[in-house]
């Protein structure tokens, strides 16, 4: 491997391409110090879209991370000492010759961290600035800084790190279709929860169903909550429950929301849906993105009307 590693090296050294001593030096240099990354953070957060926003936050939080991983961590694992220049063009060279350790690149492990950070909560932007990011790697081996092996293991470790990042804190979701207003009737406010019985599926999107029953305990005093474990019957649960709640509360995904439908139509009352789901389809049809709006549409009396056919 470390001799594929070298000849890959010699060949892009040996490459007689002015495009390459022109851009490399350049981009390289952007990159320095991560100030391209901060540059385009900073167009990210005046864009004015709160995805793009929330992606340049995202990015530089996962790009801090990884320059910490990085430089304190996978630098002192295995020591290789920097390519040989000597192949380089002299308008291709860095201006100056790093002395920490080759692998892995640094530069490589920053960018693949912001690129995927902002993907995360943008998909199109990171595409693009995914793009960039390789032409960075790219610019390490052709200014001599690092051989391929070095930038390609930089580039994974930035892209795992973003990528667990994206599990420890999951982004925002915004639906991609125009939705039509759900119809919204007045059923009276109910500050507390009083009649409120709300069974949470914890299991939902990886256990996300436990972290809204501390929200619903805070905003919603009175109510009463119910959770579900491994030996529980999901369609007999809600059935008792329908059974003697004013409201039946459901937190988790759309198919625990299906489970409470019948129930909640057959006692005639009505459900309300605390999104803890992967995906929540219907939680944003009818408005109730968040946890704390659907605590707000309980306590101002706010329902929203839908369709229900019986199979």
């Amino acid at each position: 491997m470390g001799t594929l590693d070298a000849e890959i090296y010699d060949s892009i050294a040996r490459s007689p391409s002015p495009l390459l001593d022109v851009t490399m030096p350049i981009l390289t240099r952007a990159a320095d110090h991560s100030k391209l990354w901060m540059a385009i953070a900073a167009g990210l957060a005046v864009s004015g879209r709160p995805s793009l926003q929330r992606g340049a936050a995202r990015g530089l939080v996962s790009l801090a991370v990884t320059s910490l991983v990085t430089n304190q961590g996978a630098k002192r694992i295995r020591n290789r000492s920097r390519p040989s220049h000597g192949l380089i063009p002299l308008s291709r060279r860095g201006r100056r010759r790093p002395t920490s350790n080759s692998l892995p690149s640094g530069h490589s492990a920053s960018a693949a961290a912001f690129a995927v950070g902002v993907a995360v909560e943008n998909p199109p932007a990171g595409l693009l600035l995914s793009a960039l990011a390789g032409l960075v790697g790219l610019s390490r081996v052709a200014t001599g800084a690092h051989y391929p092996g070095d930038v390609v293991a930089g580039l994974g470790i930035g892209a795992v790190i973003a990528t667990i990042g994206a599990r420890v804190v999951p982004p925002i979701t915004e639906p991609s279709l125009s939705l039509a207003a759900p119809s919204v009737v007045d059923v009276g406010p109910n500050p507390d929860g009083t009649g409120l019985v709300v069974v949470v599926n914890p299991g939902s999107a990886d256990g996300r169903g436990r972290r809204v029953v501390d929200a619903i305990r805070t905003g919603l005093p009175a109510a009463e909550i119910i959770e579900l474990d491994d030996t529980d019957d999901m369609a007999t649960v809600f059935a008792d429950v329908a059974a003697r709640a004013e409201i039946l509360g459901v937190a988790g995904g759309d198919g625990t929301v299906a489970c409470a439908a019948a129930p909640a139509l057959a006692a005639d009352i009505p459900v309300a849906v605390f999104p803890a789901g992967t995906f929540n389809h219907f939680a944003r049809d009818i408005g109730c993105g968040t946890v704390d709006t659907t605590i707000d549409a309980i306590r101002s009396g706010s329902a929203s009307r839908v369709d229900a056919m019986w199979l």
